[in-house]
């Protein structure tokens, strides 16, 4: 019981980790807009005159310099090998605009200098600089026939933007032959105005774009995942869960069988038939109480892990932690305590039914 709790708990805390990463990546504040019927912004393109467009908007934010809070951001994916092997896996490379530091606070330089405007140079995520070959700092990158120097390693903390690199934002899209952008990402004036402010922008002819809150854009980005992660989990589980309860069914009939005399003599004390089927199903409960307490003990330590895998949606490299939530754990005691009634039923009936004489002659 405790080895199937623990495959259910860290399963669900596996799910919940992608999904608590990619939602903390986005900020509350911040709208994300790309192009209509692009799912990522990766898809998307928006040109230099639509983003025009909607830095005029008055929903945008000023800062304290006087200009707008806004970012014109380029995505696209390059192919890097992991460091201490040959395997590769996809990596975002984000071309970045002054704004965008500003508008992620999460943000923060703990190595090297911000890239130099209109110069190939970089900065990586930390997840990327540790894990990927030419992505620390002082190494250098070729793609986009240049190559690029990492000038700059940034941590921000639990969320997608440790896995990317950023640059440039005009410098990238030159050496990538684009010449739109992937997205444009801007603080909101006043938060409450959202809804107002998406019914205008979609519904203007001069743009074709979706607008979202940028925790709901990357929340959206982790759905796919999260959900093949449960229906994996959730399958294995349910197998792992049968040998489980028959296990608990093996070992209440032995307790039945051994403690046939106990059942006997309390019978002849006058306790009655559902007070015996009511103790061993008590029994079974707690045994598997027990179970889901040890599986969720060891789940917790998966929290000092940090896994990495592709996204679905974006088809790029993502790290992120297990977590643990009140709500996987009363989620895995509710499983535990299923198994423990469903291995103690049919026993504690046999134990219910068993004849009172036939039980004392046992002894």
């Amino acid at each position: 019981m405790a080895l199937v709790v623990f495959v259910f708990a860290s399963i669900l805390m596996l799910a919940e980790g992608l999904r608590k990463t990619l939602v903390q990546t986005g900020s509350y504040d911040n709208v994300v807009l790309i192009r209509k019927g692009a799912e990522t912004e990766v898809q998307s393109g928006i040109s230099r005159e639509q983003a025009s467009v909607i830095e005029s908007y008055p929903e945008v934010a000023i800062g304290r310099d006087g200009q707008p809070l806004l970012a014109k951001e380029m995505v696209v994916l390059i192919n890097l090998t992991k460091r201490g092997s040959t395997s590769q896996s996809n990596v975002t490379i984000r071309g970045i605009g002054k704004e965008s530091m500003a508008l992620r606070p999460q943000v923060r330089l703990v190595e090297g200098r911000m890239p130099r405007p209109g110069s190939s140079e970089l900065i990586s995520g930390l997840r990327a600089a540790e894990g990927f070959k030419g992505a620390g700092l002082g190494e250098t990158l070729h793609f986009g026939m240049r190559h690029w120097r990492v000038v700059g390693v940034f941590d921000a903390g639990n969320t997608g933007f440790s896995s990317e690199i950023w640059g440039d934002a005009d410098q990238l899209m030159q050496a990538f032959r684009r010449p739109v952008y992937s997205s444009v990402i801007f603080r909101l004036r006043n938060p409450a105005g959202f809804q107002k402010f998406k019914q205008a922008v979609e519904a203007d002819p001069r743009l074709t774009v979706d607008a979202y809150r940028e925790t709901d854009y990357y929340l959206k980005q982790s759905e796919l995942m999260a959900r093949f992660l449960r229906i994996l989990g959730i399958s294995l589980t349910i197998i792992f869960s049968l040998g489980a309860v028959i296990g608990a069914i093996i070992t209440m009939y032995s307790a039945v069988a051994s403690r046939t005399p106990e059942i006997g003599t309390m019978r002849a004390l006058g306790f009655q038939k559902r007070s015996i089927l009511a103790a061993f199903i008590l029994e079974s409960l707690f045994l598997g109480l027990i179970g889901g307490i040890a599986g969720l003990f060891f789940a917790s330590f998966l929290q000092f892990f940090t896994v990495s895998t592709v996204n679905f949606q974006t088809f790029s490299e993502l790290a992120f932690s297990f977590t643990l939530t009140f709500q996987i754990v009363w989620k895995a005691l509710l499983f535990s305590l299923g198994m423990g009634f469903l291995g103690g039923v049919a026993p504690a009936f046999r134990a219910a039914r068993l004849n009172i004489v036939d039980a004392l002659r046992a002894s």
